[in-house]
């Protein structure tokens, strides 16, 4: 920099100089450096014409001035006439102006006293040197005569140093001038103009000061641009040249402009001469032309100074500019480098198996190859480094360190990677040698479970079976892994814990395997070496068994009759059988062993092909992202986006970003884990599910992909795409690939639990399926849901959705029960019905057109009903899936038909769980309700008989025992009563007993909120106890059991008496039974009003329930469903 500033101060210094010097020659040219007068400052007293010069020349060369006849002469102020004398004397050359000038006075119709008056001024204020004034003396004979006689006596009066002729005529004045140096005025034949003359003078003195101006701008903008500072951005260095360029251009104009005004001033003074080729030029015009040529070779000398210090300085600014580019790349560079070395510093991990090491081994190609544009821009900023050293750059001292820097750091990246590459290569060799050791163990370990134990206890067996495990032997070599120590020298630099210990298990289960087989061989051995005589057992003769029960004594008979010899023929085979079918059991011991280390190795085939697969998984996400979704937002690309595709990368890819981040970093990571112990790996799913349900957004959005998919597919955008990432299939074959993911765990997990039903994670294992499960039902409802057209609003606000699916529906809308046989006459209509948490929506289901998710049908909403003001029936006779689902205290009856027995069950199971909740909510709340008020109330003394007591009793043991909470069962205590009763068919509650003491303390309305519409027609709203009394039945309880009361609508019972946990003792008059039955059963079997709402139809199965809730609910769920029909 400092280089670079004393060479611009040097180059400005020059171009001062030589600017100075052009200014101190204009001045000269124009005579300006003696007397600094122009025409335009006096042009009004020049334009007066009392005096000019017109050019001509006396006989030695001196110039003539010319005053000709002005008879306002002595009313010139003296200021004026002599700036006139100044102006006039200052124009000829100093040369010319040396030898003297001629005056030629004309005052031929003048006086003597004009003539006295004019010479006496000149005399006293004439600025230059006089050779010879000439006087024109009156022509009329009175002043001749006086100017004459006047003249002589006056003579000295004048003053003069040169002679005063004063003449008579003209003729005599061409004996001094010749007359072709005077003007036509004076008898000459010079041609003079002085208005012309003035105007070429104004113009030659315009252009001399416009040369003077132009050589002091130069110099002032030279000293700006030597003095300007320059920038370390680049930004700002283009714009300081930009600038200055912008300036000199405006420099150079100017210098054009005042090049054209001298060329037009010129041409303007040869104009006259170039017209009369006999005339020639004056000694003035002659003047005027070189005074024009010497102001424009100034003025090119003047450009010629500037043009060469701009050279200087556009190219220091220009090596300014590169070298702030140089130094803009190298800190981008740099940056680069020392990310990329941060980077390959992480890449610490030597990988856990030989996938692993594989990918990781891909990932350093794709690393390496992706680092491979900043390592050769690296390299290529280095060369452009020298380039600039080569050019004999001004600041070679600070790129010369730079380049070596770069190069240092290019050289040391790639050594790293080499030496990552290397010990990725050694782990990959390692891992290897691992793999085949364990795939060598596996193998073994399916061999000894393939060999039968029946079969090897012949000798041919045994022997066939041995050549087996020595031929496998013989394989070992290549597949064993050495010894530790040699593997730990090997492979000292990749070892860590992890790896270590892993090197170990496998060296252990090795060393395992390997003894498995010495001991089958020897025991091989054994049976091979063995007689082949066939062992025949026989069993004791009936005889024999019948004489003897003892079997010892015959023994020993039979051995003293028989000789020795076959005594010991007998006792051999005997005794051999007995020892081969111990060595049998054995093998069967062995072989359970042997069988669970073959599930251990069915175990690890799907812990590798489940994250093989996932790998695989996260490869294609991450390729789709970067060669598709990624490449959508290149402006490189954007011209073969179409005009549909345009910020419509959310739709086309919905969250999938989302997944493969879930994927990369969690998921993939944490299964690595569990590859030494597969069998947990329900763990990882179960800690992992609710990051799963990403899936659903995913699957919501793909219909929305694929009709823009269907619509774009044919863009160059997704082929160009393709081709570079050299794909066989197109992009929605991989846009269905986290579907298809998705789906394969819940296979993956059902072939892991086949082989760890024993293990401990048999449980997790479970789990996991079920919930991968029950996501994959809510993926599917969901995609339903989405799929719901008409519905006011907010779907979300009906809670969780819980089932779904299509249904045939009869409909009666009339009060009161209907008859089965009646709603069979109608037709039924198709609907699709969701049940929500709050509400159960009814959907006419519409099929679509077209392909893929084009074929998805749309569901019309119809009617939803309120879960608050429904009950259910089970159970409807003629029909095992058919059941009812009513609303408003039987207003509205729907019998609902599914496809199969199994899928009504499960519906109605659901049914039960979200109305048995609400009851349960409805129970606690009236609880929390009685307690309040009898805190507020004196207490009473304590009773076992008190049916509030044995109620919250009961709700207590129903929770405790966790059985059915619509059923009987669970409120009676079976070591109570003498018969227990079971299950009823279905329960009811009644608005009004038959008989109400007002001191009976039972369940009140306000407890147990019931839905009764009738009780309110007639007025009879209010709270009802039980008491003992006889009541009628308004609803059936069918006989669950033995110990069951079985009632009928119509019968008349008798509540006995209350007895202990809330139980009454009620009798059937009307068919002679009795039994013991809970009071919240009691309560919802009778009734004075035969129209107390029912929650079960009379033909409801053993085990059915039904609920009902509040009147206030009812009212509070909008309208009744008055029309299905689409």
């Amino acid at each position: 920099m400092r280089f670079w500033l004393r060479n611009e101060e040097m180059a400005l210094e020059e171009m001062v100089q030589r600017l100075n010097a052009a200014s101190r020659r204009t001045d000269e040219i124009m005579h300006q450096d003696l007397t600094p007068l122009c025409a335009a400052d006096i042009q009004d007293q020049l334009r007066k014409r009392f005096a000019y010069l017109s050019g001509g020349r006396g006989r030695d060369g001196s110039p003539v001035i010319t005053f000709p006849d002005y008879p306002a002469f002595s009313d010139v102020p003296d200021k004026d006439f002599q700036s006139v004398m100044a102006y006039l004397t200052s124009i000829p050359s100093s040369q010319d102006a040396g030898i003297g000038f001629i005056l030629v006075i004309d005052r031929r119709q003048d006086k003597w006293t004009s003539v006295k008056a004019t010479i006496l001024r000149i005399a006293a204020s004439f600025p230059a040197n006089l050779q010879l004034v000439l006087v024109l003396r009156p022509t009329g004979f009175f002043q001749r005569t006086l100017c004459d006689l006047a003249f002589k006596f006056n003579r000295d009066d004048f003053k003069m140093k040169v002679p005063v002729m004063m003449l008579s005529s003209v003729p005599e004045l061409h004996g001094y001038i010749d007359k072709a140096q005077l003007t036509e005025d004076l008898g000459g034949t010079l041609d003079y103009c002085h208005t012309r003359w003035l105007c070429h003078r104004t113009a030659i003195e315009s252009f001399a000061v416009m040369v003077k101006q132009t050589a002091h701008a130069l110099q002032c903008f030279g000293t700006e641009l030597a003095e300007t500072e320059l920038p370390n951005d680049v930004q700002s260095t283009s714009l300081v040249l930009s600038t200055h360029t912008e300036k000199k251009d405006r420099a150079k104009e100017d210098m054009r402009l005042a090049v054209g005004e001298g060329q037009s001033i010129l041409e303007a003074i040869r104009g006259p001469l170039a017209k009369s080729t006999e005339q020639s030029p004056n000694q003035t015009q002659l003047d005027s032309q070189a005074t024009v040529q010497r102001l424009l070779a100034q003025l090119q000398e003047t450009e010629a100074a500037f043009d060469e210090f701009w050279a200087k300085h556009q190219q220091r600014l220009e090596q300014c500019l590169r070298l702030r580019h140089f130094e803009q790349d190298f800190r981008e560079v740099k940056a680069a480098l020392d990310a990329l070395a941060q980077k390959i510093a992480t890449f610490t991990d030597v990988g856990n198996s030989l996938a692993h090491v594989e990918h990781l081994l891909k990932d350093l190609a794709s690393f390496e190859e992706k680092s491979g544009a900043a390592v050769e821009r690296a390299r290529a900023l280095s060369l452009q480094g020298e380039q600039l050293i080569d050019d004999k750059h001004y600041a070679v001292d600070s790129i010369r360190p730079k380049c070596h820097e770069l190069r240092h750091l290019c050289d040391q990246f790639v050594a790293e990677v080499g030496r990552r590459r290397g010990l990725l290569g050694k782990s990959l060799e390692l891992h290897g040698l691992l793999e085949a050791s364990m795939k060598w163990c596996d193998e073994g370990i399916y061999l000894l479970a393939s060999q039968p134990v029946d079969k090897c206890q012949s000798q041919d067996g045994a022997e066939a079976a041995l050549q087996e495990i020595e031929k496998f032997l013989e394989t070992g070599a290549e597949n064993k892994i050495p010894e530790l120590s040699r593997i730990y020298q090997d492979y000292e630099p990749i070892l860590t814990r992890d790896l270590m210990e892993h090197v170990q298990k496998v060296f252990q289960k090795q060393e395992s395997m390997e003894e498995m087989f010495h001991r089958r061989q020897a025991s091989l051995k054994k049976l091979a070496a063995k007689q082949t005589r066939p062992v025949q057992p026989v069993a004791p003769r009936p005889e024999a068994l019948t004489k003897s029960p003892c079997p010892s004594p015959g023994i020993r008979r039979g051995s003293e009759n028989s000789s020795s010899e076959g005594g010991a023929l007998r006792r051999g085979p005997y005794r051999r059988a007995k020892s081969e079918m111990s060595e049998s059991r054995q093998g069967r011991s062995g072989s359970a062993g042997e069988e669970e280390e073959g599930l251990a190795v069915l175990r690890r085939h799907v812990m590798n092909e489940l994250l093989d697969t996932e790998r695989a998984y996260v490869e294609e996400l991450l390729c789709v992202l970067e060669g598709y979704a990624a490449e959508m937002e290149n402006p490189l690309m954007a011209h073969l986006l179409s005009a549909g595709l345009q910020n419509k990368k959310d739709v086309l890819f919905g969250n999938m970003e989302e997944i493969y981040h879930f994927h990369n970093r969690i998921f993939l990571r944490e299964l690595e884990n569990y590859t030494d112990c597969p069998e947990l790996v329900g763990r990882c799913f179960l800690e992992r599910m609710e990051e799963f349900q990403i899936y659903e957004k995913y699957c919501q959005n793909k219909p929305r992909s694929e009709s823009l998919w269907r619509q774009c597919s044919d863009c160059p955008f997704f082929q160009e795409c393709q081709k570079k990432l050299d794909h066989k299939l197109s992009l929605d074959s991989y846009l269905l690939k986290p579907v298809q993911r998705i789906t394969k765990y819940q296979l993956l997990l059902k072939e892991m639990l086949k082989y760890s039903k024993s293990c401990e994670g048999a449980e997790d294992l479970q789990e996991a399926l079920s919930s991968i499960l029950g996501i994959l039902k809510a993926v599917n409802d969901s995609m339903h849901l989405i799929a719901i057209t008409g519905y006011d609003g907010n779907l979300s606000q009906l809670g969780k959705l819980l089932m779904q699916g299509s249904f045939s529906v009869w409909t009666d809308h009339k009060r009161g029960h209907a008859k089965v046989k009646d709603l069979a006459r109608f037709k039924p209509m198709q609907r699709h019905l969701f049940l929500h948490e709050k509400a159960v929506l009814f959907c006419k289901k519409r099929e679509e057109n077209g392909d893929g998710y084009e074929k998805a049908p749309s569901y019309s909403y119809k009617q939803s009903l309120n879960m608050m003001a429904v009950g259910i029936t089970e159970n409807v006779k003629g029909d095992l899936k058919k059941f009812e689902i009513w609303y408003n205290a039987r207003e509205e009856v729907y019998i609902i038909q599914a496809p199969t027995p199994e899928i009504k069950a499960a519906w109605v199971s659901e049914i039960r769980k979200v109305l048995t909740s609400q009851l349960q909510a409805c129970r606690e709340a009236s609880q929390h309700r009685a307690l309040e008020q009898s805190q507020s109330l004196p207490l009473p003394a304590p009773s076992s008989t008190s049916p509030l007591k044995g109620n919250t009793r009961n709700v207590k043991k129903l929770e405790e025992r966790k059985t059915d909470p619509l059923s009987l069962e669970g409120y009676v205590s079976s070591a109570s009563l003498p018969k227990p009763p079971e299950k009823g068919k279905g329960w009811s509650r009644a608005s009004h007993p038959l008989e109400a003491p007002a001191d009976n303390d039972g369940w009140s309305s306000a407890e147990e909120p019931i839905n009764s519409s009738d009780a309110e027609e007639e007025g009879r709203v209010g709270p009802w106890k039980l008491a003992p009394g006889k009541y009628t039945a308004v609803v059936d309880q069918d006989k669950g059991g033995p110990s069951m009361l079985a009632v009928r609508s119509g019968d008349v019972v008798e509540v006995v008496q209350e007895g202990d946990e809330g139980l009454w003792y009620v009798r059937n008059l009307t068919s002679s039974q009795e039994s013991w039955v809970p009071a919240g059963s009691l309560s919802t079997l009778l009734s004075k009003s035969s129209s107390a709402q029912c929650l079960s139809s009379s033909d409801s199965s053993t085990g059915s329930a039904l609920l009902s809730n509040s009147s206030s609910c009812s009212e509070s769920c909008g309208g009744p469903l008055s029309d299905l029909q689409g």
